[in-house]
């Protein structure tokens, strides 16, 4: 068991709240058959990034702008199978609205769409690929939601999948939970922590601890199982 204290919460989406990987892995598939790639070398580099960076690196000569726009929309139309992750909507339901974030690679629309399937709530803070200049492994994505909190990086926890968003994560300033849900554990040592999942998870408010200056309480965060 770990202990960590901080400020706000950001977490990652899909494999963290969401389990969306058949619906990822189908979608590729799809797009790899369409294009004529192996999708077997596509699907272990495409989770945990927006499809344009995956799009960038493996397919630079097509219109990134029209590919992207064809996953996103076959992604919004196949919800099957896409639930919540274990431990998620327990976790969610004792955090205050204003304390947590979601930082996502897919789209605001994909994002509330998944969401929804899964019964899970969104939060006031979304921040989706179309909000951020640059995907991860970039920070862009966590400081863009630790400034819409109003809170410092550094006094967020970020709670992340795979070893790009660890590593957006920490460029942010922020320490970072990996969850061994999409990647072993052995793939995501970098992380500050590493758990299974949600349900080794529990936050609460420290009520010995003082607010800081802009009224956020202190939380701490027990990690294990």
């Amino acid at each position: 068991m770990s202990l960590l204290k901080c400020h706000g919460f950001l977490f990652d989406m899909d494999g963290v709240l969401v389990d969306s990987r058949a619906v990822v892995e189908r979608t590729w598939q799809r797009w790899a058959e369409r294009r004529g790639f192996d999708a077997d070398a596509i699907v272990p580099i495409a989770h945990g990034r927006r499809a344009s960076d995956t799009l960038r690196d493996i397919a630079p000569h097509l219109d990134i702008a029209a590919e992207t726009a064809w996953i996103d929309e076959v992604e919004r139309n196949d919800l099957e199978g896409v639930v919540a992750m274990p431990g998620a909507a327990a976790l969610l339901a004792h955090l205050p609205g204003l304390a947590w974030a979601i930082v996502t690679s897919c789209s605001d629309a994909l994002a509330r769409a998944r969401l929804a399937a899964c019964g899970l709530p969104i939060p006031r803070v979304l921040i989706a690929a179309e909000r951020i200049g640059a995907g991860k492994p970039a920070p862009d994505g966590y400081l863009a939601g630790a400034r819409a909190l109003g809170i410092a990086p550094a006094e967020c926890v970020v709670f992340e999948d795979a070893p790009p968003g660890i590593q957006a994560g920490l460029a942010a300033g922020a320490r970072v939970v990996g969850l061994a849900t999409t990647y072993p554990a052995e793939r995501l040592t970098d992380a500050t922590r590493i758990v299974r999942d949600l349900t080794e998870v529990r936050i609460g408010r420290d009520h010995g601890a003082q607010p800081v200056l802009g009224g956020h309480d202190v939380f701490h965060v027990l990690l294990g199982g």
